[in-house]
């Protein structure tokens, strides 16, 4: 019920609309009521049962009070114009009343429409929105497959099982209540007895319903693993090929999705209880009723005649299909709700990278970027330790040392990708963590060793970030980023596609456009992540060239397994498991002979 209760939160806005939806449906319900109430007089002048009336009563809401007026007009219209003219009368009123009837249940609908697809909108939006607010320290614990799974299947299942079954879940109950109270108003005592067989049938279809929930949790969980495993193909393919790992790749894939396969296999078998056993059940429920009913209007134990007891089971049976129908969207809704379980944990996750209440709002660099006894810590691993170091304006810093000294992780902290476990970081004697975040990455500039780009044009590739970039800022950020001249030469210039992952170009060429994306605001801060390390000699040096120019002027931070590229740098840290343990120029630090020297005689070697 705690989960039905968070798809109703996104029902509240669209509330309105859903009272007209549900005014319609009742109207919609009251003249299809009216409609099969004809049946009984129609039954009647066929049948010549019924009793000439000839006094109205006082009107109330009482049965007999309203079939004696009823018939009172009938025997007025019978007696001047004949019973043909009764029957065509009659059979008139049936064709308005289900007009009016159908006319109001479109209505309805019409007005549930924007319902059910405004909250899964809503829904959808929501995701979307969490997944770029949560850190990336998330994504790293949680299957990119499995979260995919989550924002597309979990939402349909939420879709079809819960936002589908509105329309039942706000029409039906409101035809079975309409149609109990006035089945009530016809014959209490057989109605009495109608209402304690319902529950009894109600209570099997329930307890079938709530196995659905664990099963289709389980299904949903495996279908992420599905999808993880096809990411991971996809993106690794050209691995796969070339290590002739097809087989172990695809007998993983077969595993999981026979596994999938056996579970929906089971979820669907008890799913497709629902419509057998609720249409067994109402057909028992019918023969008892028919059975106990047409004891009582043979021994004449109710007021009820024969031909008001046809018209009674006539109505009752339209009970039947929207209890099924009822009972149906139970069975689906149960099965929604374990993906709006697994949705929600998304939903809930916590924002551990968030602005402070009073954070201060920064628009420039002023100073010096220090770090003050900075630890980070992941899981139970020391990734950084006891890191003091301090970077002034205009300098040229570079990072060294082993894979996994903690380079990427260090800079990541600077413009909070991650948070310190322990110490700070100070932007200009300001804890970057009372600045707001957008106003901390805007001071910077990121080029990373793989060139993130995106199924879009050069322009908005380049302009990625910035809302109102005109195409000579692109241009002149591409021109400094020695990635004009290429994009010219493209089918559209600045609007070719770049395809996917920026498929259509070199490696150089990727890199070039990722650093005049890096430099098109014109941040005072550049973080360079080993963005030549990748590349051929020939790309590597116009790369180079690049970053050259885009370093003039700024403060850059630049991890590099290359020691060629960093010869020039104001400062070399010298990192080693996590800690800095060398710190100086190129000169300085080979005069140390430490680990930058023997590093650097290994490259030299080599």
């Amino acid at each position: 019920m705690e989960n039905f209760r968070k798809v109703l939160v996104y029902i509240i806005p669209y509330k309105g609309r859903l009272g007209l939806n549900i005014s319609f449906n009742l109207l919609s319900v009251i003249f299809g009521l009216f409609s099969l109430n004809m049946l009984i007089p129609f039954v009647s002048i066929l049948f010549n049962t019924h009793e000439d009336v000839y006094e109205l009563v006082p009107l109330k809401l009482n049965f007999q009070a309203i079939i004696n007026n009823f018939y009172y007009y009938l025997n007025l219209l019978t007696t001047t114009y004949g019973e043909r003219a009764a029957l065509i009368f009659i059979s008139i009123i049936v064709i308005c009343t289900s007009l009016l009837k159908n006319g109001f249940r479109y209505l309805a609908l019409y007005h549930l429409a924007p319902v059910r697809n405004g909250v899964v909108k809503d829904i959808r939006n929501d995701i979307y929105t969490k997944t770029l607010d949560l850190p990336l320290s998330y994504y790293s614990e949680e299957k990119k497959g499995d979260i995919i799974s989550r924002m597309t299947n979990d939402v349909y299942q939420i879709e079809i099982g819960v936002i589908h079954s509105l329309s039942v879940a706000f029409r039906d109950p409101l035809t079975i209540m309409v149609y109990m109270g006035w089945l009530l108003l016809m014959s209490p005592v057989l109605t009495l007895f109608v209402l304690v067989m319902l529950p009894i049938a109600g209570f099997i279809i329930g307890r079938i319903a709530r196995t659905l929930k664990p099963t289709a949790l389980v299904s949903q969980s495996k279908l992420g693993m599905i999808l993880s495993v096809m990411e991971e193909t996809l993106t690794g393919l050209r691995i796969i090929k070339a290590f002739n790992a097809e087989g172990k790749m695809q007998k993983r894939f077969f595993s999981l999705n026979n596994l999938y396969t056996k579970i929906m296999n089971k979820l669907y078998r008890r799913q497709d209880l629902a419509s057998p056993v609720s249409e067994f059940l109402g057909t028992t429920v019918v023969i008892v009723i028919l059975i106990f009913g047409g004891t009582l209007v043979l021994t004449g134990s109710t007021s009820l005649p024969p031909e008001a007891f046809i018209g009674y089971l006539a109505i009752f049976s339209q009970i039947i299909q929207p209890a099924k129908n009822f009972s149906k969207a139970w069975y689906n809704i149960q099965k929604g709700l374990a993906s709006v379980e697994r949705i929600n944990d998304v939903l809930t996750a916590e924002v551990t990278i968030k602005d402070l209440p009073d954070a201060k709002p920064k628009s420039g660099f002023e100073s010096e970027i220090a770090f003050s006894g900075v630890v980070f810590r992941y899981g139970e691993t020391d990734v950084l330790r006891d890191i003091n170091l301090v970077i002034p304006k205009g300098q040229r810093i570079a990072l060294v040392g082993q894979s996994g000294a903690g380079k990427s992780t260090l800079v990541d902290l600077i413009p909070r990708f991650y948070d310190p476990t322990g110490g700070e970081i100070l932007i200009d004697g300001i804890p970057i963590r009372e600045i707001k975040i957008k106003d901390l990455r805007a001071l910077m500039g990121n080029v990373n060793q793989d060139p993130i780009l995106f199924n879009d044009t050069f322009f908005n590739n380049i302009a990625f970030g910035s809302e109102n970039a005109s195409e000579e800022d692109v241009m002149r950020a591409a021109k400094i980023a020695n990635a004009h001249e290429f994009i010219m030469q493209t089918p559209l210039a600045y609007q070719t596609t770049v395809g996917d992952r920026g498929s259509k170009m070199s490696g150089g060429q990727r890199q070039r456009v990722s650093i005049a994306r890096a430099i098109l605001n014109n941040p005072p801060i550049l973080i360079l992540d080993e963005a030549t390390s990748s590349l051929d000699t020939e790309s590597e040096q116009l790369v180079q060239e690049a970053l050259l120019n885009v370093m003039k002027n700024r403060t850059s931070i630049v991890i590099a397994h290359r020691l060629s590229t960093i010869v020039h740098a104001d400062l070399i840290c010298v990192m080693h498991e996590g800690r800095i343990v060398e710190t100086g120029t190129h000169k300085e630090l080979l005069e140390k002979e430490g680990i930058y020297k023997k590093l650097h005689g290994l490259q030299m070697f080599a």
